[in-house]
């Protein structure tokens, strides 16, 4: 497994990073009442993509140089002028000037993640689904019925809420997403998705989830190895996901070989209403 140093980690935020800008251009054009925008800064991104949407951090910040106050302070006007909490994500390799500023400026922690990765190798094969197990790419057309069942996934089988799925089927207008469905024995079970990022050359793994019922089938490995497998095929050399620390996610993601990196923290700052 290679050394995780401040390049390696630059590389890996970008499975997080690349996929909100993906989503909030795409919003800019289908979804235009929702205001989405992203700008670069110190070497990442702030996206904003609606108010209380799960996407819209500022990532990979701090770490081809210091950050300023006067960056945090772009930061935070970004956010205030729409309306939305400033978000900023921090691991290990970034700068400590970012963690210093947010500290000074009241900062609290809303999430911390662990990033996993796994080496990819070119001709790489990836052992196939169990006979009871059927994987087949969603069509575009199927964009809604891929967003509920993984958001039922996600929701332990509640029904999906409308806003999840506008969420979700953007995905399948973006170039380079990869969207599966799982069948088991023939009954709709789970979907997973992803993006391959070709300027990293790797593949971003998210959106996977199983309907409680179809658990402990292998279903989600299957799910693994089948995007690994497509993303060998377009190039990549690393498959990066993000995960809370001891969950389901992280055991099966580790299962089929990959390591945890560091873990992350996503700092949060709520602006008081004008």
């Amino acid at each position: 497994m290679e050394f995780v140093d401040k390049a390696f980690a630059r590389r890996l935020e970008a499975a997080e990073e690349m996929p909100q800008v993906h989503y909030a251009r795409l919003y800019q054009k289908v979804r235009p009442e929702v205001g989405a925008a992203v700008e670069e800064i110190c070497g990442g991104h702030m996206v904003f993509a609606g108010v209380g949407s799960p996407i819209g951090r500022a990532g990979g910040l701090g770490f081809d140089s210091p950050v300023s106050a006067a960056d945090l302070d772009r930061v935070e006007e970004f956010y205030r002028s729409h309306g939305a909490p400033s978000q900023v994500d921090v691991c290990p390799l970034t700068d400590p000037s970012l963690l210093e500023l947010l500290k000074l400026r009241g900062y609290t922690m809303a999430e911390l993640n662990n990033v996993l990765y796994r080496p990819l190798s070119q001709g790489e094969q990836f052992p196939p689904a169990p006979s009871d197990i059927d994987l087949r790419p969603a069509e575009s057309h199927e964009a809604e019925v891929w967003a509920d069942v993984v958001g039922r996934g996600f929701r332990e089988g509640e029904p999906c809420p409308p806003d999840f799925l506008q969420m979700f089927t953007p995905l399948f207008q973006m170039s380079n997403a990869l969207t599966f469905f799982a069948f088991l024995n023939g009954e709709l079970a789970g979907g997973a998705g992803g993006l391959i990022v070709p300027e990293r050359k790797l593949l971003a793994l998210f959106g996977a989830a199983t309907l409680p019922r179809f658990r402990g089938h292998g279903i989600q490995t299957a799910f693994l190895h089948r995007r690994m497998a497509v993303a060998v095929k377009a190039g990549c050399d690393l498959a990066v996901t993000v995960t809370l620390g001891g969950s389901t996610s992280q055991r099966n993601a580790e299962r089929v070989g990959f390591r945890v990196a560091y873990s992350k923290a996503t700092m949060v700052k709520t602006f008081e209403a004008v």
